[in-house]
């Protein structure tokens, strides 16, 4: 394990370090808030000769994430950045990216979708993007996304995975704040991610290699097929590129991180910044000999269902708390994907799916409270959720809030 050096930094600051320390060949970028600090800060270090990398200023997010392929299909180590409509902007390309196995990086500082337009966090931009082919892996604090970003790619360029991946941050709540970090040394940095030797890439010479051909019938489900193998494959990836981080930094991470989880008989499982909330709540209400819990979700595509699933079978009653607005009369992203793998699993916990924080909405300690307290009651046979339930929305319908 290396020596760390303390620091304190806003996390778009300890993104831009990431950055640094990598050295990547080429970022596109075009500014959104509240990502705009990134391509801000790696600009001005490319101003002041402090890394090399080409840096592309471009008319739109979708100009951003089609020079980014087009940088990385020659063979350059990539990445852009951006929020909200910006992602929005991409979403032809990031398809692209995804099918012509492109391993780019971006950084997705989460903020809601227009509208009514709104610039703060919310999870509906990268859930949007679920399906597009990425890797997703979402972050609590700035540690976290700085260790992320380092990690990235590792896993994106691995042989047996090549896809692109969003490593994710909540808007301003950890972006913009400034928090401790530990800081690893520039070197063992450079000497974990490694210098990008791809082995096909258009400027190579006698390339035969086609970047977004058109695919016949007869061959382009066999392709597909082969992009969702690379999915499959990176959870070994992320694991094991997992194992090697904690021995160079000492911070152990996987699939997601249990607080109090083993012997919880009531879990709340979320994704982000919210979780340091909820972890308060729970050593609040452990002292009073509350049995409650939190599995706080890290990577999401791929999304490790059987592993949560397993990790929850003991519980009584769970809240899956969505950051993210479904529209499909039935909750959120997060909600309908684990609730199918606990019923996979043949969990028996009582389940609720809660819709919080949308726009930047502040959750509080006694709010989550609150939230135990009704699992322990729904575990008891006294449903006292909504069948749709928000926390913290102003209703006249008890039924809709929590």
């Amino acid at each position: 394990m290396v020596q760390s050096k303390k620091e304190r930094m806003s996390g778009n600051e300890a993104v831009a370090h990431a950055i640094k320390q990598i050295n990547p060949d080429v970022m596109p970028a075009f500014p959104i808030t509240p990502s705009t600090e990134i391509p801000q800060f790696v600009s001005n270090m490319i101003a002041n000769g402090e890394i090399d990398t080409e840096f592309i200023p471009v008319e739109s997010e979708h100009s951003s994430m089609s020079a980014a392929i087009g940088a990385e299909a020659a063979g350059a180590r990539t990445l852009t950045a951006t929020s909200s409509c910006g992602l929005a902007f991409m979403w032809e390309v990031l398809y692209v990216a995804a099918s012509n196995r492109l391993p780019i990086m971006m950084e997705v500082v989460n903020r809601a979708l227009s509208g009514p337009i709104n610039i703060n966090a919310e999870h509906s931009d990268s859930m949007g993007a679920r399906d597009s082919g990425w890797l997703q892996i979402y972050a609590e604090n700035n540690q976290e996304v700085y260790d992320n970003t380092i990690q990235a790619y590792r896993i994106a360029e691995h042989a047996d995975v090549k896809l692109p991946i969003m490593i994710c941050q909540d808007g301003f709540i950890t972006s913009h704040a400034v928090e401790n970090i530990e800081l690893l040394p520039t070197n063992a940095v450079k000497d974990f991610v490694g210098t990008y030797e791809p082995e096909h890439y258009l400027l190579k010479e006698d390339e035969t290699m086609a970047i977004g051909p058109y695919a016949i019938s007869p061959y382009c489900m066999e392709a597909k097929r082969a992009q969702a193998q690379g999915m499959i494959n990176a959870k070994k990836v992320i694991l094991q590129v997992a194992e090697e981080f904690e021995k160079l930094s000492g911070r152990k991470y996987g699939f997601y991180e249990g607080y109090e989880l083993d012997d919880a008989d009531f879990v709340l499982v979320a994704i982000g910044s919210v979780c340091g909330t909820i972890k308060d709540a729970i050593d609040e209400l452990r002292s009073k000999g509350k049995k409650v819990g939190l599995l706080k979700v890290r990577v999401f595509r791929p999304f490790p269902g059987e592993e949560f699933a397993k990790a929850l079978k003991t519980a009584k009653a769970i809240a899956i708390m969505d950051r993210c607005e479904g529209y499909n009369a039935n909750g959120g992203p997060l909600g309908a994907e684990l609730t199918t793998a606990l019923y996979k699993e043949k969990a028996q916990a009582e389940v609720v799916n809660i819709i919080y924080g949308l726009s930047g909405r502040d959750v509080k300690t006694e709010d989550i409270c609150r939230v135990y307290e009704k699992l322990e009651k729904l575990s008891q046979g006294t449903d006292e959720f909504g069948p749709y339930p928000y926390l913290g929305l102003r209703s006249n319908e008890s039924a809709d809030r929590i």
